[in-house]
């Protein structure tokens, strides 16, 4: 649909990568083959967690007829808690990889310590860049419409399409 809220959601990926960095240099391991399958691994949490997000804010502006502001703030508050418990889901699953003793541990455990150490940074600063990157990227697009003659997004949200039913509409089908 848009260009802007790919690039939204990619940008929390930069914070993911340069946590696992710092958390391997911290506990003087080096970029190895596994340390980066654990950085790969950091791409789709951290992207699942920023979609969730945008998904839900996208929803709330065009079939509640939210600004953007009210719709991002909307989404910050309910999804918190799912993107909570994924991101702690993800971090206890990595510490037996991290802590790990026993035979090859040495191997795994910068692939532990990568998705620790980004998780623990990119969490941190998702949470607070998405949702103004997500508000900087709608203005620039609603900027970028009205220069072009476009009609606002929400201008076109509110036209009388028919609307999806969905599993929060509180008015059901029409």
């Amino acid at each position: 649909e848009s260009y802007i809220h790919p690039i939204t959601i990619l940008s929390a990926l930069p914070s993911a990568g340069v946590g696992a960095l710092l958390m391997l240099t911290l506990l003087h391991y080096e970029l190895s083959v596994i340390a980066i399958v654990g950085i790969i691994l950091l791409i789709g949490i951290v992207k699942k967690n920023a979609i969730m997000m945008i998904d839900f804010a996208l929803t709330a502006e065009r079939y509640e007829g939210k600004s953007p502001q009210e719709a991002i703030h909307e989404a910050c508050l309910l999804r918190f808690r799912p993107i909570m418990m994924t991101t702690f889901a993800a971090l206890f699953g990595a510490m037996p990889i991290a802590f790990g003793q026993g035979g090859g541990a040495e191997l795994r455990q910068p692939l532990g310590i990568a998705i620790i150490g980004g998780l623990l940074i990119s969490q941190w600063l998702t949470l607070y860049t998405t949702p103004v990157i997500y508000l900087y990227l709608d203005r620039l697009s609603r900027w970028l419409g009205s220069r072009r003659g476009a009609p606002s997004r929400l201008a076109d949200a509110m036209t009388d399409r028919p609307r999806p039913v969905l599993a929060e509409d509180p008015h059901g089908a029409e």
